[in-house]
């Protein structure tokens, strides 16, 4: 089960709360939920004490993003143990729960594996419980030191790509510390880039239909002290037109083994935009986002959001919300096409960046050799 509780309600100052942490209270150890349905109107926190919990959570988004997904799963699995449910059975719910992001099946199947490891070692159940706890504790402390990594290579490929400084970078979805252990992906590189003087302005897409752009990229963007400016997703055109974009600078869930990124919805039109108008479109993505096992984009499967959330505006996605329960923007029985993800091709990727280097251009062998690099490798891939 999940309770919940305000953390705070305060607007200025925008304070930090964590988007994930484990407790062990008296009454037992639970897995604390930043609810991200509800940014950013208020803080409010998750108590998710069992795995039926916590995959509701991450189906309805109140966790969400690749890298955090994967912290999660790992932590959930930990929790069916610590808890004493059924192991393999609680993975196996967690690994399924989205379809599109490998960093959920990576982090679940990861600490299921420590747990499994540990038992037939002759750990009693309290033995393997903590060693599933440990994995879990050791990727969320991993993936904010390749956080960290990306941020500095990213920053070192703006500063290659575009010599001067003044970045003007556009960002789709949401991609900082509500992704990650760390201070994110995508956003983590304009954070960088803000704190050495060199971020002029950061473009914020709303990012249709959940609004993640509008609702948590500006709430982290504020609180960073950034200079932001948001815009509805059909309005990026115009910035290119303009001349007012530097560089595009996404996420991913899922990147194919030939380099095709899977990423929220409205990510493909603008690398195309991004191509016509000559900007890099660069790719931030810890190394487990990249899936050697899916051999190109067309294998990617992409999942299907309900069509209320296209058809119905909710004033906050609060949570629990249903079908019904949002204001109508469409006539009654619309059908809608809503996909949470799209997937670019290759050759319209100028880098992807990861936490053991950059690859550019984007290839499958190129791919394929980052991924054999240690966590600590560094260096640019050519193709």
């Amino acid at each position: 089960m999940a309770d919940q509780y305000v953390a705070t309600t305060e607007s200025a100052g925008l304070p930090a709360v964590p988007a994930l942490r484990w407790e062990e209270p008296p009454e037992g150890p639970v897995l604390v939920l930043l609810d991200q349905r509800r940014l950013p109107v208020e803080e409010v926190e998750l108590r998710c004490t069992d795995v039926p919990a916590l995959v509701d959570a991450i189906r309805t988004l109140a966790v969400r993003g690749a890298p955090l997904l994967g912290i999660a799963g790992a932590y959930g699995v930990a929790l069916a143990a610590v808890r004493g449910f059924q192991v393999d059975d609680a993975a196996d719910l967690l690994a399924h729960a989205r379809p599109t992001a490998v960093n959920l099946a990576h982090g679940v199947r990861r600490a299921q594996r420590a747990y499994q490891e540990a038992v037939k070692a002759g750990a009693d159940a309290g033995g393997a419980a903590a060693a599933a706890l440990a994995e879990a504790r050791a990727l969320h402390r991993e993936d904010a030191e390749d956080s960290a990594r990306m941020a500095a290579h990213g920053l070192a490929l703006l500063e290659e790509l575009l010599p001067g400084g003044g970045y003007r970078l556009l960002t789709h979805c949401n991609t900082g510390a509500l992704v990650s252990g760390g201070e994110g992906t995508a956003l983590a590189v304009a954070g960088a880039a803000h704190g050495v003087g060199q971020l002029r302005r950061l473009w914020v897409d709303e990012t249709r239909p959940l609004l993640q752009g509008a609702r948590l990229t500006a709430y982290e963007a504020a609180r960073a002290g950034m200079a932001y400016t948001l815009l509805t997703d059909n309005a990026a055109g115009s910035l290119f037109a303009a001349g007012e974009v530097d560089a595009v600078l996404i996420g991913a869930d899922r990147i194919a083994a030939d380099g095709s990124v899977a990423n929220k919805v409205g990510s493909y039109p603008l690398a195309v935009l991004a191509r016509y108008h000559h900007v890099p479109f660069i790719v931030v993505a810890p190394r487990t986002t990249v899936d050697l096992g899916t051999a190109e984009g067309a294998a990617i499967e992409v999942e299907q959001r309900p069509g209320h959330e296209v058809t119905e505006f909710a004033v906050l996605p609060a949570a629990g919300a249903q079908a019904g329960t949002g204001v109508p923007v469409a006539p009654l029985g619309t059908q809608a096409y809503n996909p949470a993800f799209d997937v670019t091709p290759p050759e319209l990727v100028t880098a992807i960046v990861t936490e053991t280097g950059v690859v550019s251009p984007v290839t499958r062998t190129g791919l394929a050799e980052l991924c054999a690099r240690s966590r600590t490798g560094l260096g640019r891939i050519s193709g």
